[in-house]
């Protein structure tokens, strides 16, 4: 492949992590390569590979997006069947703070999607409605939540621009949840199986106007991630 210089660009490892991910006891090589340009940390075509320790056979899997920054490797039990999962994750460098994550399995060198991001987003859906009172709702259409954060410490200037002097809204304002901003392996049981904390950035009026964060605990159960915790993040004033 050449780029736009006409210099060839061949594939990098651009992270690397040993364990045995198929089950067989042997540690094995999971890795990412990726291409990128002479002066751009960007890069395209990030493929994720795992090489048998046994028998050195390679399996690949291709990414559904397979371009950003800074791409990593986690290497976890993550379903409970004490063998070693695979989290890769890479940053998307947009302004939202975007991250890409994917969660796979390769039990006997058969890659299994156990974890993908676009399919969570697509899951996990709020409303975001300012109400009167200085108060903004934030509501979790996946279990039914809804909580409450209070803006009334935030800059006159601020609060001026959306209400009148009596505390009440001024025209009829929502804000929105961003897509994951991170996801985590955290093993909160101590028990050697690891769950997901999921990050979704609150906005208000824009994108840049953070109230907080959704905080989202995933596990394993009947072959699937489910929700087993859920929290809005603030941040202190």
């Amino acid at each position: 492949m050449y780029n736009h210089y006409n210099y060839r660009v061949t594939p990098n490892v651009v992270a690397f992590a040993k364990g045995d991910v198929t089950g067989d006891r042997i540690p094995d090589d999971v890795y990412l390569t990726g291409t990128k340009g002479q002066d751009s940390p960007f890069i395209e075509n990030i493929t994720l590979f795992v090489k048998n320790g046994r028998t050195g056979a390679q399996t690949r899997v291709p990414l559904s997006d397979n371009a950003g920054y800074n791409p990593t490797l986690f290497l976890g039990d993550f379903t409970g069947n004490g063998v070693s999962d695979v989290l890769v994750s890479i940053n998307s460098g947009g302004s939202g703070g975007f991250m890409y994550h994917y969660v796979y399995s390769f039990i006997g060198s058969t890659p299994q999607e156990l974890f993908n991001f676009n399919a969570y987003n697509a899951a996990y859906e709020y409303d975001v409605i300012y109400e009167n009172n200085y108060k903004v709702r934030v509501v979790s259409k996946r279990n039914k939540k809804t909580y409450i954060i209070d803006l009334s410490k935030r800059d006159k200037e601020y609060l001026n621009e959306i209400y009148d002097g009596n505390g009440k809204l001024k025209k009829p304002i929502t804000g929105f949840v961003n897509p994951l901003s991170g996801l985590y392996p955290i093993d909160f049981n101590y028990d050697g199986v690891y769950e997901l904390s999921a990050y979704q950035k609150i906005a208000g009026l824009y994108n840049a106007d953070a109230l907080g964060y959704v905080v989202n605990t995933l596990g394993w159960e009947n072959n699937r991630f489910v929700l087993q915790n859920q929290y809005v993040a603030i941040s202190g004033t």
